[in-house]
């Protein structure tokens, strides 16, 4: 299944008659998602569900293991922000807030132009969920669930400090939802509004882009695959501090 998910999707037939219609001006197939950051992508969905579930279902110890992979994905999703593909770089997508309104204003007026990668607000998107689920990971390893179980690093500070961790996970969690449920109406706005689809690029990898914007450049699997390995050694060298 692994091997799958990161074997590179291939254009269908149409797609090759659209690259083939290129010199002529029409709308082509670039590739603009790599295969880390769609893996990335699914495999985080899949594990923030996984994570509730167990919580909610007292299963801590998977709760936990759940949490390790969670932060060893965002560990990766930043190295992989910094000397990823183009479209994966912040510097590539971050921009100035100002360019963010301009950008929903022109959407609410069905003005929005294609982008390779993420565009200027979904930028903030991507920042917001980083950003809370780093806190949510990091938290959880000082948290306690008020009965037997701590954090690996619950013992580096007092209980009443640990309790106090505990609460703002849980609050982190609900700050997470509500960050997914926008990102999905946004989803579901570009599709209505400006009848782009965001969630095929981000399986197959392939987006229909109009003449005139290059495809952006990738980045290797190798390189990929070593920045993973240096998130998830940093995360276990972590778990063992306490």
């Amino acid at each position: 299944m692994t091997e799958t998910l990161l074997r590179d999707a291939t254009p269908s037939p149409s797609a090759t008659a659209d690259a083939r219609s290129t010199k002529t001006g029409a709308w082509r197939w670039i590739k603009v998602w790599d295969a880390p950051t769609r893996l990335f992508h699914w495999a985080l969905v899949a594990l923030v569900v996984t994570s509730y579930v167990t919580a909610r279902n007292g299963w801590i110890d998977w709760h936990f293991y759940a949490g390790y992979a969670i932060l060893t994905l965002v560990g990766f999703r930043i190295l992989w922000g910094l000397a990823g593909s183009e479209t994966s770089r912040f510097s590539a997508f971050v921009r100035a807030p100002g360019a963010a309104i301009a950008h929903l204003r022109h959407v609410m007026k069905r003005e929005g132009e294609p982008e390779t990668g993420h565009n200027a607000a979904g930028a903030y998107m991507v920042l917001a969920l980083l950003a809370l689920l780093l806190f949510q990971t990091v938290s959880g390893l000082f948290s306690n669930d008020g009965l037997f179980t701590g954090g690996p690093l619950a013992d580096l500070v007092s209980g009443e400090v640990s309790d106090q961790i505990t609460v703002l996970h849980g609050l982190s969690f609900d700050l997470i939802v509500i960050a997914v449920a926008l990102h999905v109406a946004a989803i579901i706005a570009y599709a209505v509004l400006l009848r782009q689809d965001l969630v095929r690029p981000m399986i197959t990898g392939w987006k229909r882009l109009p003449p005139g914007i290059p495809a952006p450049r990738l980045a290797p699997l190798p390189l990929a695959l070593v920045l993973a390995a240096i998130a998830a050694a940093a995360v276990f060298a972590i778990t063992r501090l306490g």
